[in-house]
């Protein structure tokens, strides 16, 4: 099936990608249209670990992977979004309409494994040429498997932010209406669902990580950054809760 793919371009890939002057305030990264770094032009919303660590370890945010505007320095971030799902759709119905459930399924599965790896060689080309913070860069297949490079790509709604409203910044960003056929529903998923969207962090020692069950007090800091109710925090970081919030709400009542 991946032969007749290529050999009829039934599958169609599309990608955005961008880069910013960007600094850290608190648990939020600003970002700003040039150099001069005045009023910014988007704000992106972390969220940090309060998980029970050992004496030296620290709970850590996105946000920590960015100088901070204190410090003086300049620092940047990227942001991207690709498919390989343009067409999967259509041809994953004709299957159907042929009664080849199974080719139906293979289809969106390999569609989802091509959109992973566009993500991966995207990554590694912006490593290397793009931003070319490392232009040196020789990573063999096994270490590109095993993330044994510099920098992270994390992607909303995933361990390290788990907001999916996050995607509505990027989209903003990197404008796809104007060309990529990534659309964005109104429950934040991508369409088409074999889309990868996220961030890109150059910092040596950025790492992935799960940010875990936060508190409420998180929540009422993270609902006054993204001018949001605790109710409408509460309801889009509703997994990662580590307290009952109806109790709460009804307790404060």
């Amino acid at each position: 099936m991946l032969d007749r793919i290529v050999a009829e371009g039934l599958l169609r890939a599309h990608a955005a990608f961008g880069f910013w002057p960007a600094n850290g305030s608190g648990d939020d990264i600003l970002l700003y249209a040039g150099e001069e770094r005045a009023a910014p032009i988007a704000v992106l919303h972390t969220l940090r670990q309060q998980l029970m660590r050992r004496e030296g370890r620290a709970n850590v945010a996105l946000a920590d992977f960015v100088a901070p505007r204190a410090s003086g320095i300049g620092d940047y971030i990227g942001a991207f979004m690709v498919t390989a799902g343009l067409g999967a759709d259509e041809m994953a119905e004709r299957c159907k309409r042929g009664g080849d459930d199974y080719s139906s399924i293979m289809v969106k599965a390999l569609a989802d494994r091509l959109a992973e790896a566009f993500a991966e060689r995207l990554h590694q080309r912006v490593r290397r040429e793009f931003w070319a913070y490392a232009p040196q860069e020789a990573s063999s297949a096994a270490d590109l498997i095993a993330e044994k490079y510099r920098g992270i790509r994390p992607a909303p709604g995933y361990p390290a932010q788990p907001d999916h409203t996050e995607k509505a910044t990027l989209f903003a960003l990197l404008d796809p209406d104007k060309g990529t056929g990534i659309e964005l529903t109104e429950s934040y998923a991508m369409w088409p669902a074999a889309s990868v969207c996220g961030l890109y962090f150059s910092h040596p020692e950025s790492h992935y990580f799960g940010v875990g069950k936060i508190e409420r007090d998180q929540v009422e800091d993270y609902a006054a950054r993204k001018d949001w109710s605790v109710l409408e925090a509460e309801k889009w970081l509703a997994p990662v809760l580590n307290y009952d919030a109806l109790a709460a709400r009804t307790a404060a009542e």
